[in-house]
């Protein structure tokens, strides 16, 4: 659900280094010849990155992937002048390590900065489009919220220092110092454009550590967060910005790949077993051929559903089969393209999201050539709607008829579509975001402790650091870091 998700702020340089990227592949030191690869499986943007960085520090490297294509959710298609994203549309520059890797991939030139109209963002109240506050003025404005949550938001700076001794579920935490009414009409579309899970489900600590680092040491997430602000403006962080690039997000993907050394990805990979030692052996098949490679460390950067299948050692132990309870709820993307003029509303802005209490089909919508151009021929607009999620997990499943039958008399009520969409384009994903919900410390130990007894193993990506592209991407290239600091086998 990234296309309205709000991600950790990433940040890109401006100045191109394409040449020296060239040269620093070509000067790169050498492995000793008697060191063994890492093996990396799964291919999506956590393994991609952390092959990279590997390759780029002179390990050798094979990524093992069970798709036809690396890249993993991330997927980019431009048919009849259209560009259609099948999972993430956008995300934030949030990160130094991101803001490196792009000046070394010499992406800066691809860039695509969003629209300034990005900044505006609407909430669904009543059945219509109420426009998210962004100052106080307009907080005393908005229709979005009554008096009473108005001044709860505004008077919580003030509230007293609390200390909690165990986690709470994110609705709790958030009624705590705001109310229902900011639950509901505030705190459900956020997470539904995130985790498309529950609040009531998801854990404090774990799916917004940052908020509950703020209650921690401020009391107050108002007054946390301006002092959290502070701290990452001291220390030099990049200021966030919503981007893309011209050809959408799989460009990023894609340069990674090609980056690899010629013959290191092996796709349609299926791994049979992983038997630790020193070295390590991967056992893995294709097309009814089985095969057996020697590494130095094995890097796990797939989804909990495979992870939990991986068989360890001659007797098939599974180790991380506990992380099969993790929740993945499914979600569908439709992608519609509609005249400029079937459409009454300016579409200036973000998206919109729907909170549950409207009772929507829909989790929201992007106004997805409003964001960047070049996304919709002249003359047209896209959207793009998320449906499924936790509270509604069976309509993802449905057909492009059927969901496009249940969208667009929402779509007509929110925008004003007056006409039929000229095209469409359906991705599902049955499994598509980690719900991190409470206890899931106990998934977090199971991958501690498997590390701890097969030495030379490394657990990187999305359920254990952050669900958002940045996140998985910076997993991939710190779990790589922490492999090159260490002696070679």
């Amino acid at each position: 659900m990234s296309e309205l998700r709000v991600e950790e702020p990433l940040a890109f340089s401006r100045i191109s280094r394409s040449l020296f990227s060239l040269q620093s592949e070509m000067t790169a030191p050498a492995s000793p010849s008697s060191s063994l690869p890492v093996a990396v499986i799964g291919g999506g943007a956590t393994g991609l990155a952390a092959a990279f960085r590997l390759a780029r520090s002179g390990r050798k490297v094979r990524l093992f992937e069970a798709g036809t294509r690396v890249g993993g959710a991330v997927g980019t298609e431009r048919q009849e002048g259209w560009l259609i994203e099948a999972g993430p549309n956008s995300f934030l520059e949030n990160a130094r390590e991101i803001v490196d890797l792009l000046r070394e991939l010499g992406l800066e030139n691809e860039r695509v900065a969003a629209s300034p109209t990005a900044k505006k963002r609407f909430i669904v109240r009543n059945g219509q489009l109420c426009a998210v506050p962004m100052s106080p003025p307009a907080l005393f404005g908005t229709p979005l919220f009554s008096f009473g949550s108005k001044l709860r938001l505004l008077t919580e700076a003030f509230s007293r220092p609390r200390r909690r001794t165990s986690d709470v579920s994110l609705a709790d935490f958030v009624r705590d110092h705001f109310g229902q009414e900011i639950v509901d009409y505030a705190l459900n579309p956020f997470v539904s454009g995130i985790y498309a899970g529950d609040p009531k489900k998801l854990s404090a600590r774990h799916s917004f550590p940052k908020l509950w680092e703020a209650e921690q040491k401020k009391g107050s997430l108002i007054r946390g967060q301006i002092a959290q602000a502070k701290e990452r403006k001291a220390a030099g962080h990049p200021k966030s910005q919503v981007i893309s690039f011209r050809d959408g997000l799989q460009t990023l993907t894609d340069t990674l790949q090609s980056r690899l050394p010629a013959g290191s990805i092996e796709l349609g990979a299926r791994i049979e077993t992983l038997m630790p030692g020193s070295p390590w052996q991967v056992v893995w098949s294709r097309s009814g051929e089985t095969h057996t490679e020697q590494f130095s460390r094995v890097v796990l950067a797939t989804p909990a559903r495979s992870l939990a299948q991986l068989a360890f050692g001659s007797l098939g132990e599974r180790p991380l089969a506990t992380l099969q309870s993790i929740e993945y709820p499914p979600v569908a993307s439709l992608f519609l393209g509609f005249r400029r003029e079937h459409i009454v509303h300016p579409l200036d802005g973000f998206g919109a999201l729907v909170p549950a209490i409207e009772q929507f089909h829909m989790l929201g919508v992007l106004f997805s050539s409003s964001l960047f151009p070049n996304r919709a021929p002249e003359g047209h607009v896209a959207l793009t709607v998320m449906v499924g999620g936790s509270f509604q997990p069976e309509i993802a499943g449905r057909s492009l008829d059927e969901i496009t039958e249940a969208v667009l008399p929402e779509l007509d009520r929110l925008l004003g579509v007056k006409g039929a969409p000229e095209f469409r384009r359906l991705h599902f994903w049955p499994h598509a975001i980690p719900q991190y919900q409470l206890g899931y410390e106990r998934h977090l130990e199971t991958m501690n402790s498997a590390e701890r007894r097969f030495p030379g193993l490394h657990i990187a990506g999305h359920i254990r650091d952050g669900i958002a592209l940045p996140a998985c991407i910076v997993s991939g290239l710190n779990t790589a870091d922490r492999i090159v600091s260490l002696p070679t086998v």
